[in-house]
């Protein structure tokens, strides 16, 4: 009987290549092909929920840095996601300035506001850093609230549109492709960073911080690197918040944000950027689904009609974190990776 050839990884650098295999490639053009052409073909409403989770994905993937990767407890995320907001809000309205000084100048606010974070937390893990970390988006949501000179208080800000070239990109669709080019280079740099040495670093400190110190990693300094770098892409994703709804308000970034983006990446997978990914695409349609139910449910009790409220949400959230938790471990990645390997392996078991 005939084996396969190159079923088995002969080298590291093979088994941390993005593209494992040519069909890999070929699915993978045609997803992004399908993906460009979408605001040709798909309505209006879809068109928002793909730029919405556009949006979620990169938020989720700077978070799973350092829950997923580096073991680092934040409970702080819409923090460095509402800095990153005001910061292109206020540049973009108040001076002007065009959106790719603001992404990076948003990135660049929550990266430094992430270090000097994490500094103080380098001691602090499990209960006490989520503690601390949320005690400090309590801290910036008050803030928000009160510096009303800078950022409107109650009132909030208005964001200005994107304009590339002179065209302003001033519609769903027209964000669209900005969105998307910008997701996909913060997925190809982080899915990248995790493949090298600091990668490795952040990887060794999650599952075993006093042997990896052994071995010569200087925790202290990778620790404040991760804190920084999903601070960053935190506030990159704050600054496409801002851009796609136009107005941002303290409201919109509370603790209970941060609480949705943790179920986001146990849901998904904890330390994978495939897990990031599902998990937020997932849990951007949980409460259209919620509301499909409940509509469903309206039309055979009648009785039920109009008592959908965000309390459902909340609900759906802790059950959904419960239950992956007790039954899937590992997530959906975990769900797709076995799926995989029973196509691959297919029609023996084993």
């Amino acid at each position: 009987m005939a084996i396969r050839s190159k079923t088995f990884r002969e080298s590291y650098y093979e088994d941390i290549k993005l593209f494992q295999t040519i069909w890999i490639r070929v699915w993978m053009v045609i997803f992004l092909v399908l993906l460009a052409t979408l605001p040709l073909w798909g309505n209006p409403y879809l068109i928002y929920l793909i730029n919405l989770s556009c949006i979620t994905v990169v938020a989720a993937i700077g978070l799973n840095l350092l829950v997923g990767y580096t073991g680092q407890i934040s409970l702080a995320h819409s923090a460095f996601i509402a800095i990153g907001a005001y910061t292109t809000a206020i540049l973009s309205s108040k001076a002007g300035l065009p959106f790719w000084i603001c992404l990076l100048a948003s990135g660049g606010m929550s990266a430094a506001v992430g270090c000097a974070l994490g500094i103080p937390c380098l001691r602090l893990k499990g209960l006490y850093l989520a503690m601390a970390t949320m005690s400090f988006g309590v801290v910036v949501e008050n803030v928000l609230i009160t510096w009303d000179k800078l950022t409107g208080g109650v009132r909030g800000i208005h964001v200005a549109k994107i304009s590339v070239l002179g065209f302003p990109l001033d519609s769903d669709n027209k964000l669209f492709y900005f969105l998307l080019i910008v997701t996909a280079l913060v997925i190809l740099g982080i899915k990248n960073l995790v493949r090298t040495r600091v990668g490795r670093a952040f990887i060794a400190i999650r599952d075993r911080d006093i042997a990896a110190e052994v071995m010569g990693v200087n925790i202290t300094a990778y620790k404040v690197m991760a804190f920084t770098i999903s601070s960053f892409v935190a506030g990159i994703a704050g600054g496409m918040y801002g851009y796609t709804m136009g107005y941002i308000h303290p409201e919109h970034f509370t603790v209970l944000l941060s609480i949705q983006y943790l179920a986001m990446i146990i849901v998904g997978g904890l330390g994978t950027v495939l897990g990031s990914i599902f998990g937020a695409v997932f849990i951007v349609l949980v409460p259209e689904l919620i509301k499909a139910f409940s509509r469903f449910l309206a039309f055979l009790i009648p009785a039920l009609k109009g008592q959908y409220n965000e309390e459902w949400n909340i609900a759906a959230f802790g059950l959904l974190i419960i239950l992956f938790l007790i039954f899937e471990a590992e997530g959906l990645n975990g769900i797709w990776r076995r799926i995989k390997t029973s196509f691959k392996n297919w029609p023996y078991t084993y």
